[in-house]
């Protein structure tokens, strides 16, 4: 068994597979952790994402919560206002798409409980071996180049800041999820630098990944604006 832990989801416009991405992790955390909290964000959808989760919520024992983020305010937005809302000491983050499974949760939620770091976080990229589907050929040398010049610019020594599976111990993790800016997909490099620069203990875990169809990510639009992003990380630090 795993010690209780917020599962945070953000979602928008998920209709297609919320319905069953929630029965999957609610059937995961009642077997596996069920003093745990399921919360899931709503950034601004426009179709029937919210209506479905309704609906399955009241089928599990599970605690849930459905919050509103209205108008669409970006992926990071909605990814702190469910871990700042959540009431267990451990805060887990991923996609709808389960592109990581949820039986990948011990990795990350086992060395924090243990005290052994502060966050840790899923990576594609220290065991490729563990990708089953990959993303389109463009995409991925798209996502390493990214990293790379992650590196580069903030000093950061992780090899996949993007993936969405990130967990936070909160009480130490609190003060950054207030400081950060980022509404965008760079998200998730600003809080590994905030964190890296406050001294956290971070670490990165390779986890089994496989590409879903039907990202929100345009290759050539939103790659140009998390480098604007990550250049505005740098010049604020």
């Amino acid at each position: 068994m795993l010690p209780p832990f917020t599962v945070v989801i953000p979602c928008f416009n998920e209709e297609a597979r919320i319905g069953e991405t929630l029965r999957v992790t609610l059937n995961y955390l009642t077997a596996n952790a069920p003093d745990s909290e399921l919360i899931v964000v709503n950034d601004g959808s426009t179709d029937g994402t919210a209506e479905i989760t309704r609906n399955v919520f009241p089928g599990t024992k599970i605690a849930t919560r459905l919050l509103e983020n209205f108008p669409n305010r970006g992926k990071g937005a909605a990814v702190r206002s469910g871990l700042l809302a959540a009431r267990e000491p451990i805060g887990l983050f991923f996609d709808a798409d389960l592109s990581t499974p949820v039986g990948e949760t011990p990795k990350l939620i086992e060395p924090i409980a243990n005290g052994e770091v502060d966050i840790a976080f899923g990576s594609r990229a220290l065991d490729r071996s563990l990708i089953g589907v990959h993303q389109p050929w463009r995409r991925e040398q798209g996502g390493r180049v990214f990293n790379l010049l992650v590196r580069v610019a903030t000093g950061l020594p992780f090899w996949d800041t993007q993936c969405g599976f990130k967990a936070f111990q909160l009480d130490v993790c609190r003060p950054i999820l207030e400081a950060a800016h980022v509404n965008g997909f760079a998200f998730d490099v600003e809080l590994l630098f905030l964190a890296n620069h406050a001294g956290l203990r971070i670490r990165e875990i390779p986890v089994r990944w496989n590409h879903a169809e039907g990202s929100k990510v345009s290759f050539f639009r939103d790659s140009l604006r998390m480098l604007r992003e990550v250049i505005a990380i740098r010049a604020r630090s």
